[in-house]
């Protein structure tokens, strides 16, 4: 019983020891992890790139955001707030994922859906799944898709698109805001930083990325089989593409967001706003693609040498 005891005095005894050891002799406590940027409330780095050639662009916005480290490669008119066309619907399909829906769901086109939406494969009274309304939207940049989301949505289309500008201001997005989820109207602007934090926000999210990198999707609706091809023409090309969404209508020019994953880096976010052409816009975020990759080395930090 003794023996019993005087080991149970050295266990405590060891124990006292090991729980006060971080603080015997004065010993500085452990520091707290280090805190890396928000993006939602931190201005990102900009890094100074005076000492490399531009690259030629002709848009009248442009941006390379690094989402992983929260700095800006390169900009043009990066806070210059713009139209943005159909890239609002990166946005849409955001705000409609939040409630976690039943992608299985059918739901009925209206006529106010349809009115007036210029590009659309749905017609008025088909059934169609939200799996494929959200594709639609996505992939064929299709208006009226974005409508009905907005409209069956539990908002209704006026609160979805009050849920939209609250989903910008939590996102930290100061240049964006939202008069309705298609993008027909040049009401709904952003800035070149903006879209790329949207973009790069989107493709985090595993329903969206692997819409958004599509090439084609087929459907069939209650009436008819469709299949639609992706309006972004970069996936049919030579870069990695995670994700991305055209925009287009007069007022904002041709509008591309993008998030491309090149070799040796983290995936970067590109965006061109109010480029010339429907061409152009892809062979300018290819340019811009390029000109990361041929200056790889002057963009990343210097390396910290170890102390003596």
């Amino acid at each position: 019983m003794a023996r019993f005891a005087a080991i149970c005095g050295i266990l405590l005894l060891w124990s006292g020891t090991v729980g006060l050891a971080p603080h015997a002799g004065g010993a500085a406590a452990v520091p707290p992890p280090a805190v890396g940027p928000d993006p939602a409330h931190d201005p990102p780095r900009t890094l100074d790139t005076a000492g490399l050639p531009a690259p030629r662009l002709r848009a009248e916005a442009a941006v390379v955001y690094d989402p992983a480290s929260h700095e800006i490669l390169w900009e043009s008119n990066s806070l210059s707030p713009r139209p943005i066309a159909s890239i609002t619907k990166v946005m849409t399909a955001l705000v409609f994922l939040e409630q976690q829906p039943d992608l299985d769901a059918d739901v009925v086109v209206s006529r106010r859906d349809v009115r007036r939406a210029s590009t659309t494969y749905l017609r008025r009274g088909e059934r169609v799944a939200l799996y494929d309304v959200l594709h639609l939207a996505l992939v064929a940049s299709d208006n009226t898709a974005a409508r009905l989301l907005a409209r069956v949505s539990p908002w209704g289309t006026r609160g979805f698109v009050e849920q939209m500008n609250a989903t910008a201001a939590a996102m930290g997005l100061r240049g964006t805001a939202f008069t309705e989820p298609s993008g027909l109207d040049s009401g709904n602007v952003s800035t070149a930083y903006d879209v790329s934090r949207l973009i790069a926000e989107a493709t985090r999210r595993p329903v969206i990325s692997t819409i958004m990198r599509k090439r084609s999707h087929n459907l069939e609706t209650s009436r008819r089989r469709l299949r639609v091809r992706s309006t972004n023409d970069l996936l049919r090309g030579r870069l990695l593409i995670h994700g991305g969404k055209t925009g287009y209508i007069n007022a904002s020019g041709y509008c591309l967001a993008t998030v491309v994953k090149l070799p040796d880096r983290d995936p970067l976010s590109i965006v061109v706003l109010g480029a010339g052409s429907n061409a152009r816009r892809f062979g300018e975020v290819r340019r811009l693609a390029d000109w990361v990759s041929e200056h790889g080395a002057a963009l990343d930090p210097p390396a910290i040498s170890p102390a003596d």
